[in-house]
């Protein structure tokens, strides 16, 4: 009697090894195909790419602008809603947040509404480069090389001048 539980133990075990197998075999189908890699590979360009936006905007975009305006640096202006322990006024968002204080950053909003509308418009270009890629690639339609017969309707070539259906003359 003591032979049996285990006899099922190891069978349940074994389908329990083959189930996980055949999920894994099916995983690995799953992720090899060409849309996940592709949009893997996607992700993580986008990444990269949305650092280096974030860096020329902070770094290249936005000084010239805020020198502009009087050597404004936006990723520093902010409005203090609540002060903290000590109290304002704060030369610095970091001064501001150490003591505690609930500021308002809308000048990293700025920043990073300028970083956006640069992706959003890359991004753009890149779907009409490729729009036109795709355009150059498809091929006008091929002439037709059947007609359907005037008398019987049926679908004849379209340089016969008899159909090989009803035997009737076709007009030129």
């Amino acid at each position: 009697m003591r032979a049996r539980p285990a006899i099922l133990y190891n069978k349940a075990l074994s389908m329990s090894l083959n189930q996980e197998v055949v999920m894994l075999q099916e995983f690995k189908k799953f992720a090899m195909r060409g849309n996940v890699v592709d949009m893997a590979v996607g992700i993580i360009m986008g990444a990269a790419f949305g650092a280096i936006v974030k860096s020329l905007v902070d770094q290249v975009i936005m000084p010239p602008i805020g020198m502009l305006l009087g050597n404004v640096d936006f990723s520093g202006l902010f409005v203090v809603l609540k002060s903290g322990n000590p109290a304002g006024p704060y030369a610095t968002l970091a001064e501001a947040a150490k003591a505690g204080a609930v500021t308002l950053g809308y000048g990293a909003f700025i920043n990073t509404i300028v970083s956006f509308i640069i992706v959003a418009f890359s991004v753009f270009l890149l779907v009409k480069g490729m729009n036109q890629l795709q355009r150059e690639k498809e091929e006008p339609p091929a002439e037709p090389t059947e007609k359907d017969c005037p008398f019987c309707l049926m679908a004849i070539p379209i340089k016969a001048t008899k159909c090989g259906h009803c035997t009737a003359d076709l007009p030129s």
